[in-house]
């Protein structure tokens, strides 16, 4: 049998601790052969749209990702061929020029809030995650991380919140916990479940011969 990628599939709403998650597995198998696909990083390009259009882009939306790309590029790294994977540039609101290089790995991270939404994703993952975290905690982590990291005012992301992202949250991201082969509660922080996957990975690599 001709040896075959292993992907997990890590999901959850925006500040579950889903990336923290991603990370810690990731940190388990850095002497492995592995790689970490972020769906922020599949974004589609908006270069064709003016300043104005692209603010107003919902980017909790499943439209707003280019999955077509997406699972073009999963194909292509379960084949061991590599991709340039795009980069987003989040001041400008569109795709960037630069790319990443990304060779063939063993084992594939992909992780993002809406990668259960669409089962083409969906049925190529070997382990479905879905980091779940309170309504709360979400929204403190994305304020942090907003104002810090991206430069935004707290009444804007507030109102971000509330018109867009919880409402989004509710209609396509909790949803999609149900296709979850795992839920992890309180994402991030909940050592026990994080072991207990690296555990379940360890074993699945060493039944596919891959460690």
């Amino acid at each position: 049998m001709t040896k075959k990628p292993v992907v997990i599939g890590v999901a959850g709403g925006t500040g579950s601790g889903k990336t923290t998650v991603a990370n810690e597995i990731y940190r388990n198998f850095i002497d492995k052969s592995i790689l970490m696909i972020e769906q922020d990083a599949y974004y589609k390009d908006q270069s064709h749209k003016t300043m104005e259009e692209r603010v107003q882009t919902n980017y909790d939306h499943p439209l707003a990702f280019d999955n077509d790309l997406l699972l073009n590029h999963l194909e292509k790294l379960l084949a061991y061929e590599s991709i340039n994977k795009p980069q987003y540039d989040y001041a400008r609101h569109t795709r960037a020029e630069e790319f990443t290089i990304v060779e063939p790995k063993d084992v594939i991270i992909l992780e993002g809030i809406l990668i259960l939404e669409d089962k083409r994703l969906r049925d190529l993952m070997d382990i479905k995650l879905f980091v779940d975290t309170d309504a709360d905690i979400r929204i403190i982590r994305r304020l942090v991380r907003d104002i810090e990291e991206r430069g935004r005012t707290l009444d804007s992301v507030i109102t971000q919140y509330t018109s867009i992202v919880r409402p989004m949250h509710l209609q396509f991201i909790e949803p999609t916990k149900r296709y979850a082969d795992v839920i992890i509660p309180e994402g991030g922080q909940n050592r026990v479940a994080i072991d207990l996957m690296v555990t379940k990975i360890r074993t699945i690599l060493e039944e596919k011969e891959i460690l």
